[in-house]
Order: C-alpha cells, then structure tokens, then sequence
C-alpha cells in the first residue's frame, strides 16, 4: 500500500513540473510572438527609416578606369581600394551565370529574395554558435557588399531582409544578377567577374570557357582561400568540381562536359600575379595626363574606358629586345636601357619601355623615356638643319682640325675633340654629320649661333631647352655635342618633323576615352602639325643620315645602323664621359628612339655607337615596328636639284678633278669659281707665283693645290684669327705637297702688268663714234694709278680702282689711233701697253689726227 502510495505522488510531483514547463514554454513563445508582432508593426518600420535607399544598389562609382592598348587588350585598371569593372548582362557567358547559381542560390529565378529555410538556419546558429549564419540569397549577398556592412548580427540580418525584398519588387531578377556578378570578390583587389577575368586570365569575361566560368563562379564563398593567388593555391580544383558538378545536377551541362571540363582542370593556366600591369611605364604616363584632366578621383572610381596608342604586341617584343641586350652588355656596366617608338605622322605612342625590367628594385620602375638625359651627339642633327635654313649646304665645307674656342665669360678655353681623337681636316657637312665629327659640328655652331638652334630644336619639339636668356646662361658651342639635358621621348618627336615633311608632331598617348555611362569624353584623330622645317630642309638631312656609304669611315659599311631592306635615318650619340649612348631613326612608319646607360650616371666601361650599346636594340626594334608595313623611301620632292660637286672643296666640279652628285635646295648650289681646290699658275723657273707679266709671257706652269681658309665668327675685331691658327698648325703636319701653296711671287724685275681687253691691238674698222675703251692692270701689290691716251692725248684718269678700268672715246674720224694704258702700283712699279686701231678703216693706214 504504501508502495503505491509513493509512485502515486512521484507521478503528480512528474506531471506537475511537465504542467510547469508547458506554462513556461506558453509564456516564452507568448512573448516572443509580441516579440515578433512588435519587431514587423514597430522595429522594422523603425529599423526601415535608418536603411539605405534600395536604388543605391545600382553602383554609380567606385569602377576601375581600365586603359587598354590600340587594339582594345587590357593594360590595367586603375582604381582605390576595389578593381571593379562593369560589365553587361548579356556580356557575360551564361555558363559563368548558370554556375553562380548553381553554387551559391539554385532558387535564385523562384524566390523573393530571402530563402525561409536558410534564414531560419541562420537564425537557429544565433543560438548554437552566438552569431547569424548561412542562408544567404544573391539577393542578400548583393545587399551585404553593395550596401551593408560584413557584421554578423540579428540586426545586419535584419536589415539584409527588409533590403531584399525592396530590392526585389524593384529589380527584374537579370538586373539583380547582373549588378550581383559586379559586385562580388573574387579575391585580392579583384571586384566584379571582368576584373577577375582580366587578373586570373588576362581576358575579357566574354571570352571565358565552361572550366574558366566555373572556377571564378566557385571563388566568392571565399576568396582567400580559393583564388590561385592565395596560400592554398589548388583549393579551387575541388571546389570547381563541386560547382560542376552543381550545374550538372541542375541540367546546366551534361556528364559529358562535366568530365571534360575536369579534364582541363589540370592544365589551366592562371596569369603570374601582377601580370595584369602590362607596359607599367606608359600606363603610368597615361595615369598621370588621366589624372591632370580628369582628376583623380574620376580615374581611380569613375570608370572610365581609355584607348590608347600603344600596340602591345610591338611594346612586348621591344621589351623582350632591351631586357635581352641589356643582359649581354652588363659585364661593360651598362645597367639599363630604354626605347620609345612614335608614329611619326601622328605622334602617336607605339611603345614606350622605360627600363629593362619594370620590377627590378631600383632600376625598374625610373621611367628613362621621360628623364633629363644628355643626348651626345644626337643632337647635332638639329644644328646642321638649322645651318641649312640660313644657306649652307650639305657640301658646304668645314676644317676638321685642332682648334680653340672661347669658354664663354669668366670659363676657360673650349677644346673639343672628337671621339675617335683624331682630326681628318676637310670635310664637308655630308661627311662631318654622317661621322658624327666634333669640330665640324662645334664650327656649325659658332657660325649658324646658338640661339638659333635652341629656336630650331624647341620648334621641332624638344621642350626642355628653350631659346630663352637662363638657357643661353647656361649652354655653350658643346651644346651641340649633346651639352644640354633632354628627353627621349621628345628627341624621338623632334627627328619625326625630319621624316614627316618638316611638320612637328605633338606625342599623343590616348586615342578616345569613354565614362561609365558610354559617354565619349574625348577623341583624338590625327591631324597634321606645324610647319617647322621646309619639306626640302627635312629632305636633305634623311639624305645624310640615310647615307650608309657617308658614314663608313666612322662606322663601317655593316654596322647596326644599316638595316637591310629598309631605307632609313638615323643618328647616334654618346657623351663624352660614356654615361649616355643613344641611336634614334626611322622613316614615315615608325620613328625609334633607344638609350642605355645607369641610372646612377656612372659611366659605362665600354660602349662603341653601330656596335654595342643603344645600336643593336635600335636595330631589332626598327625591324619589329617596320614588319608588315610598306617600305617607304626618301624621294626627292620639288625645289631639291642634283649637282656634281668637287670632292673636296665642294664647290662645283671643275678642272677635271674628282667628284661626287650632291643635293642642294635650289639656290644653294654652288656657283663661281672654286677659291679652294684651284689650279694656280707658277713661275717655271723657281716654283713661286706667277707674277702678271710673266703669264702674260706665258712664262708659267699650272699644278693643283688646296687653299683652306676660316674665319673665326667668335674672334672679336683686332682678335687672332684661331680657327686659321689651328688650319695652319695642322697643315704643318701633312705631307700632300698640294696642301701647301706658294704664297710669294717670281723673282722677275717688274711685276706690273697692262693689257686692253677691249679693243685689242690691230683691230680694224671700229665704228666711227663713241667708243667703251677698257683694259686692266695686275701686280702683286695695290694699283695706285692709271690712264688712258688716244695718240698721245690723255683722255682718262684713275687714282685707285679694282684692276678693271673702262673710258669712253670719241672716234669722230675714220683713221689709225694710237692707244696707251698705263699704270703704278704701290711699290712704285710702272707699266704701259701700247696697241694700234683703225676707225673706219684698216689698223697699218697712216694714223688720223688726235680727236
């Protein structure tokens, strides 16, 4: 009985505690349903009025500028923080659109933008775990990136929830995805599937394959881990089956393909990491103009498209070519190298390597084509054109000799050598171009002045020397030997006026720039530019500085400056400490500027311009821009003529000596009589000068001599004339016996010489009337005196004159007249010629009375 008793009670005691947590668990969920009601009528009204508007869902910033070459290949993207660029719906492959769904929100198509399942999984691990998990739609993760924080919190939740559905009334279900696919990471900086296709696969999203859709699709759950970049570089094989496999499952794709995309899995290949940053030195340039005319904020978040001029494949192969040459020269401590290529019609930017190796520390990424460099003697084109403005010519010549100039104020003496150190006297400006000599170009200098070549330089397009007072302050006669500080990027504008007619162009590097919206904001088509240089001027410089057979004696006839096949310009340079090398040429394709050197200015061991250095690079990129175009040469246009030229004087041909074809601006070409190369008439009896009477008795021989002869332009009056001075010294150390004239005259007792020229003596039957008498008297020093007498009677007088003298004569009647010319020079030497006429009549009549 009292057993019963016991398990009666213990079953009441048992019940009453059920009863108990019934009531409890009544109250709890009593409470939480005015929980509820009071959050949905209260707190999500509440909570709604601190949400962001729904329609800041639609990005309208905060895209990458993405800057590609001429050709539309991507070079990089500019951005902040986030590398995102937008892409269209229909621009996206529907694979990659099919596998995001399938991996990330099967329902995406049926549901209202929140999963009821997953949210009530996500709340149930607030309980489990402390915090919301899981169930998220692309709706709520478009939410999460676009417009909420990362918090994981009931709140956040919340939030996403009322968003989402907004959201959802608001958008079609292809705008939510599209603006889903733009908005998610894709690991690292990479924001929005065109930014991830461009830094995983160098392409286009549009242009993606099934196994490429899949894995970019399988990596927004978390980046970190799968992106190929991250510390677990193969997490994305597995995943990627898994999101094949989902899309299997879905009816996306069939076993078939699901096997093969697997297949592939093994062999893709992913970019190196950070090889999106494709020609990083002109990208840079480009950034920085992007950024003065749009600001930085429109570059870095505006989204903008960006043409350019740079042809990749040939900025990739130029790159090849310096980083290959450079690892060769290394060991003559030359470190790094650069080269530009411009369209020289356009100006527009092909190539632009800025050094050897972008990311080599401390070289790489110093910009050489935009750097102050000293330019040697590449630029000495600039001083012989402008000489050919002002009437030289390219046989003008030039003495080519030890020779001294003024330092300028309070400098010491200027003595320049040439770069071989050796002096080759006479040379005509073809020649002393093409050999790049010292003198011949410091002498052009002098003579054409300094400013007028800056003027000339700055209006082809250099912009770093301009023809201004603290210019000229600071520049000299070496200016011309590369004295002043450049840039390759602007030598290689200024030598395309050379190839281009004379017209200057201005380097252009953006072809057309596009906003977010489609907008063009800009667009440059070519146009032609300012006439610097007649088209002539221009023509005959590429026909010196195209000249292989001119240039052989410096550099050979098979050096790199000779390109088979192809007719081109080009000038080498080098500084005289070898811390500069250059060669820049072309013709109307491309235009080729290369440097080598060290960044650090130390000089290099050894270098020799058309053999090492800047050469063989100039050479192979000259033949990489040039293939596939049309071969262009350097015709002759109108007001250009051909003439024979003395070979050494450069004067016209004469006397059957030597001689070449040159060119000339009509004009120009030489005329008169050779005063250098001459024939000049000596005595047969001691070797001296001929004096007048002796060649009027025939009494000398002709023999070939040079005369070379400089005025000195830097020689104030009463100065020495040193550019004489070092012609003489060197003179004295050549054995040509042509090089050293006579310079004193016959030993003979009376040098003075008389002769009529008109009329000559027995002439008959003058016309009776006024008659023009004239005659000429010669000697080796100044005709003091001289007259003229018609039988007897003085009829002219002269005191002084210039060797030539002419009277006028009444012949009133017919008759045989005597005729007298006489005259006295300065050292007191007389002279006369007597000849007899006939007026009217014969000469040996009987003579007429005086007039």
């Amino acid at each position: 009985m009292y057993r019963n008793m016991w398990r009666d009670r213990r079953r009441y005691r048992t019940e009453l505690t059920k009863s108990r947590k019934l009531v409890k668990y009544a109250k709890l969920g009593f409470i939480g349903v005015i929980f509820l009601v009071i959050l949905l009528f209260v707190g999500v009204p509440l909570l709604s009025l601190t949400l962001p508007s729904p329609d800041k869902i639609v990005r309208q910033t905060g895209f990458s500028t993405q800057i590609m070459d001429r050709n539309g290949q991507v070079l990089y993207d500019v951005y902040a923080n986030q590398n995102r660029s937008p892409e269209k719906l229909e621009d996206i492959p529907l694979y990659l659109r099919q596998a995001t769904i399938a991996i990330e929100d099967k329902n995406f198509y049926t549901h209202s933008g929140f999963d009821p399942l997953g949210m009530v999984r996500g709340l149930f691990r607030i309980f489990t775990r402390g915090r919301a998990q899981g169930g998220s739609t692309l709706t709520q993760q478009l939410i999460k990136n676009a417009l909420l924080s990362n918090d994981r919190t009931v709140v956040r939740k919340i939030k996403e929830f009322v968003l989402a559905i907004e959201i959802e009334r608001k958008y079609s279900k292809d705008q939510i995805l599209q603006m889903y696919l733009n908005e998610v990471p894709y690991g690292g900086t990479a924001w929005g599937v065109g930014a991830a296709a461009q830094t995983y696969f160098g392409k286009a999203v549009k242009d993606l394959n099934l196994i490429e859709c899949a894995i970019l699709a399988g990596m927004p759950q978390s980046p970190s881990n799968y992106s190929p970049y991250s510390s677990t570089p193969k997490a994305y094989v597995q995943r990627t089956k898994d999101v094949l496999r989902r899309m299997r499952e879905d009816g996306h794709i069939n076993k078939q393909q699901e096997a093969q995309a697997i297949e592939q899995l093994s062999s893709v290949t992913f970019q190196a990491k950070g090889a999106g940053f494709k020609a990083p030195h002109f990208v840079q340039y480009v950034e920085k103009i992007l950024e003065e005319r749009y600001g930085q904020a429109s570059v870095e978040q505006g989204g903008l498209k960006v043409t350019t001029t740079l042809d990749l494949e040939l900025q990739e192969k130029a790159q090849q070519i310096v980083s290959e040459e450079i690892a060769k020269v290394e060991k003559q401590h030359i470190t790094n190298g650069a080269a530009v290529v411009v369209n020289p019609e356009t100006g527009e930017i092909l190539a632009m390597i800025g050094s050897k190796d972008f990311n080599t520390p401390g070289v790489g990424q110093y910009n050489v084509v935009t750097a102050l460099r000293q330019p040697g003697s590449s630029f000495k084109p600039f001083t012989y054109v402008t000489a050919f403005k002002e009437g030289y010519t390219a046989s003008s010549l030039l003495m080519d000799v030890p020779t001294t100039f003024p330092g300028g104020a309070g400098q010491p003496d200027y003595i320049p050598v040439n770069y071989d150190n050796k002096f080759v006297g006479p040379i005509q400006m073809r020649y002393a171009l093409a050999n790049s000599r010292n003198i011949p170009a410091v002498k052009t200098l002098a003579k054409v002045g300094i400013k007028d070549v800056l003027t000339t330089a700055t209006d082809m397009g250099l912009t770093t020397l301009p023809p201004t007072n603290d210019t000229l302050k600071r520049v000299g006669l070496s200016l011309t030997l590369g004295g002043g500080e450049v840039r390759l990027l602007d030598m290689a504008t200024a030598y395309s006026a050379f190839v281009n007619k004379g017209a200057r162009i201005e380097p252009i590097s953006i072809l057309k720039v596009v906003d977010a919206n489609g907008k063009v904001l800009e667009e440059n088509k070519p146009k032609k530019g300012k006439q610097v240089l007649t088209e002539q001027q221009a023509f005959i410089i590429n026909s010196i500085l195209s000249d292989n057979d001119a240039r052989s004696a410096e550099f050979g006839v098979n050096s790199y400056l000779k390109v088979p096949g192809l007719n081109v310009m080009v000038k080498t340079g080098t500084t005289n400490d070898k811390r500069d090398n250059w060669t820049i040429g072309g013709n109307g394709n491309a235009m080729v500027g290369v440097w080598v050197g060290n960044n650090d200015n130390s000089p290099m061991l050894n270098v020799a311009s058309g053999i090492s250095g800047a050469s063989p690079i100039w050479h192979k990129i000259v033949v990489a821009a040039m293939q596939g175009k049309p071969k262009l040469s350097f015709d002759i246009p109108d007001g250009v003529i051909t003439a024979q030229v003395d070979l050494v004087s450069g004067y016209a041909a004469h006397d059957g000596f030597p001689s070449r074809s040159e060119v000339f601006i009509k004009g120009t070409e030489p005329t008169g009589t050779d005063p250098i190369h001459t024939m000049l008439k000596i005595c047969k009896s001691d070797g001296n000068l001929a004096n007048p009477s002796d060649i009027a008795a025939g009494n000398y021989d002709k023999r070939e001599y040079f005369v070379f002869k400089e005025e000195d332009p830097t020689a104030a009056p009463g100065q020495t004339n040193r550019w004489q001075e070092g012609i003489l010294n060197w003179l004295n150390t050549q054995g040509d016996s042509r090089y050293k004239p006579p310079t004193s005259y016959c030993g003979t007792s009376n040098p003075l010489n008389v002769e009529f020229i008109s009329p000559t003596d027995q002439t008959s039957d003058i016309p009776p009337g006024d008659y023009t008498v004239s005659f000429k008297a010669n000697s080796n020093s100044a005709i003091t005196q001289s007259s003229l007498k018609v039988n007897d009677s003085q009829i002219c007088g002269f005191s002084s004159g210039n060797n030539n003298y002419t009277c006028n004569v009444s012949f009133a009647n017919k008759g045989v007249y005597t005729l007298k010319a006489e005259a006295s020079d300065a050292q007191g030497h007389t002279s006369n010629r007597i000849i007899t006429v006939g007026v009217g009549q014969s000469w040996n009549a009987t003579p007429s009375p005086t007039p």
